[in-house]
């Protein structure tokens, strides 16, 4: 076994195997999870599954991007989102073909997700991530399996250390022929194993140029919407997989430099993250109550598009202290005219004036109140 150096060089690949033993009651707990986070949301009404589904993808979106050192302006990103849902949000603002490419990956894998997964899915995803046939400077093949070695690698130039070879080309129309008719094969896998076993199957692959960890996500993601019967997204695999991406990289490279097929180890880690997801889904579910409390609240009727936008910046992601010029940035105004904003939601109450000093007065956003 020396000579072997990576698990598709097994002679039973791709036959992966598992111990269910070991992942039976994990599996259990969190497809229980699952079940009681669709329940949840789905007494939600309409609106507010919206504006959750909004949230997750947005940061789904981000954060897989963030994974490969892209990082992608989360405004943009969301306004794409709500473009493409056909969701009518204020502040929308532009977004580059990029970040419309990843947007549009994203949704088709779950809205579409009972739609079968092909090669030429497969490849209008690769062409949707790189619209100018590039990666960076680089010029690539796009919709189409590559045609050389692939390589992962880390370090500084000259003394870069190789984490992974990827199977030779001339091996990708063979190889990705038997995962695409294994994962649209009707076999008794929990759904949720088969969106564990996709990922690491095609990220091991590793088909194309470039792209590969974000569609690897995305089949993942397809596959767990279908595990759920639901286009609807209230949790983000990616956003946990990027919080603890060093554990993600050393499970990946650990799993494919085995020397047999049991991923007992890998669906393990696949379950711990999907977990740690449903607890941020859980703090997705807070922001959204807590946003549709604060909008029936009667100081907040009549405000103008500004003062909404901003005031939905507050009660989502937002950094520091807001300021007038912050104001005035958010909503692309001038400064007067936030200082006239700022001062109505004074006078409704909505705003308070920090009492800490410094170069900026700052104001916090004030909680309705309860009853």
């Amino acid at each position: 076994m020396a000579d072997i150096a990576y698990i598709y060089d097994q002679p039973e690949w791709p036959n992966f195997r598992w111990q269910i033993d070991q992942l039976t009651s994990h599996l259990a707990g969190v497809r229980h999870r699952q079940g009681r986070l669709f329940g949840r949301m789905e007494a939600l009404g309409f609106e507010l599954r919206s504006e959750a589904t909004l949230q997750t993808l947005t940061q789904d979106v981000v954060t897989t991007s963030e994974i490969e050192g892209k990082i992608l302006n989360e405004d943009a990103v969301r306004s794409s989102v709500a473009r493409h849902l056909g969701m009518d949000i204020a502040g929308l603002v532009p977004a580059d073909r990029d970040i419309d490419g990843v947007v549009e990956m994203m949704l088709d894998a779950t809205q579409n997700h009972a739609a079968p997964l092909d090669a030429e899915r497969l490849f209008g995803w690769h062409a949707s991530l790189f619209p100018d046939g590039r990666s960076g400077l680089t010029r690539i093949a796009v919709g189409r399996w590559r045609h050389g070695p692939m390589q992962i690698v880390s370090g500084p130039f000259g003394r870069q250390g190789v984490h992974f070879d990827a199977p030779g080309a001339e091996t990708l129309d063979h190889e990705m022929t038997q995962f695409l008719r294994w994962f649209e094969n009707q076999d008794d896998i929990d759904p949720v194993l088969r969106a564990g076993v996709a990922h690491l199957w095609f990220v091991t692959i590793h088909p194309f140029d470039d792209g590969n960890g974000r569609i690897a996500r995305a089949i993942a993601d397809l596959a767990l919407a279908r595990s759920e019967g639901s286009a609807q997204r209230f949790y983000s695999m990616s956003a946990q997989i990027c919080a603890g991406r060093e554990d993600y990289y050393r499970m990946l490279e650990m799993t494919q430099k085995r020397d047999d097929l049991d991923i007992t180890a890998w669906l393990g880690w696949f379950l711990e993250t999907l977990d740690h997801a449903f607890d941020r889904a859980e703090a997705t579910l807070a922001t959204v109550l807590r946003k549709a409390r604060f909008w029936q609240w009667p100081a907040t009727a009549g405000l103008n598009d500004r003062q909404r936008l901003v005031l939905n910046r507050l009660l989502g992601y937002f950094e520091g202290k807001l300021t007038s010029m912050k104001y005035a940035k958010l909503a692309k105004t001038s400064q007067d005219t936030a200082s006239r904003d700022i001062a109505d939601l004074m006078r409704r109450g909505v705003l308070l004036r920090d009492s800490a000093g410094g170069r900026s007065t700052s104001f916090s956003l004030v909680e309705p109140p309860v009853g």
